[in-house]
């Protein structure tokens, strides 16, 4: 078999399960795991894919604007709001950065919700705005209109001021090797500091987000203290993250 034809084989399979494996994709082609190292190092070279250990996953890409993003997974998103409400505490400050399903942990706290949001997130802003017991402080900066977040320099700063009882961080992309990335600097630079200036940190993310990297490094899987999806805690799609000592939900 040509190598082109090894590399169409290699991204076809990565394309239907969403990763592959050194020894499987040898047993596939015939030919040696030496082999399959040297094609998925090309492949990695030409943005193709992401090597991790033992193999390679797909890169992350979420071409969406918020619009658009806000109406995939909604049922999904919904378990994990629900999921998300039994670590909200009354009288807390909360960081809450971008994100759709950080809106709908919004859309669904109890109606006598009582505490205090930090944020950069404008889309927050209406749907916060209905409960009493909520005061909002809105972070300053640069206003990205697709993904309706103000980011920046004097965001990252303002944050600096502030320290939290919990973050609540949407995540861009999550993977148990390289952890959570961000698709940009200023993504990735708010995150860390929202990290660094909260005592609790949950990720939320959809099952989708899994296995998925950004070129941005936020931080490794056991900087956060629980992972919060739409799936069962015992999921397989979870079991990669078991060892990291991160709470799954």
């Amino acid at each position: 078999m040509l190598k082109e034809e090894r590399f169409d084989h290699i991204l076809t399979v990565l394309r239907d399960s969403g990763k592959v494996g050194y020894t499987p994709l040898s047993a596939d082609l015939s030919v040696s795991e030496d082999t399959i190292r040297r094609d998925i190092d090309t492949l990695s070279d030409r943005g193709l894919l992401v090597k991790v250990r033992g193999g390679a996953i797909l890169p992350a890409k979420n071409p969406l604007n918020f619009q658009d993003r806000s109406s995939y997974f909604t049922t999904e998103k919904e378990i994990i709001a629900l999921k998300t409400q039994p670590f909200i505490k009354a009288g807390q400050t909360i960081f809450m950065d971008g994100g759709t399903t950080i809106c709908e942990i919004a859309a669904h706290l109890p109606a006598h919700s009582n505490f205090r949001v930090i944020t950069n997130n404008q889309a927050l802003i209406p749907l916060l705005s209905v409960y009493k017991g909520i005061e909002i402080i809105v972070l300053g900066g640069i206003y990205n209109r697709e993904a309706q977040v103000n980011i920046g320099l004097q965001t990252c700063e303002e944050v600096r001021t502030y320290v939290a009882d919990l973050y609540l961080m949407g995540a861009c992309a999550i993977q148990y090797q390289y952890g959570i990335t961000a698709g940009t600097k200023e993504e990735r630079d708010l995150k860390q500091a929202m990290l660094k200036s909260s005592l609790q940190q949950i990720v939320v993310s959809h099952t989708d987000k899994l296995n998925s990297t950004y070129p941005f490094k936020v931080c490794d899987v056991s900087d956060v203290d629980t992972l919060i999806t739409e799936a069962a805690s015992d999921d397989k799609r979870l079991d990669d993250f078991r060892g990291s000592g991160i709470q799954l939900v």
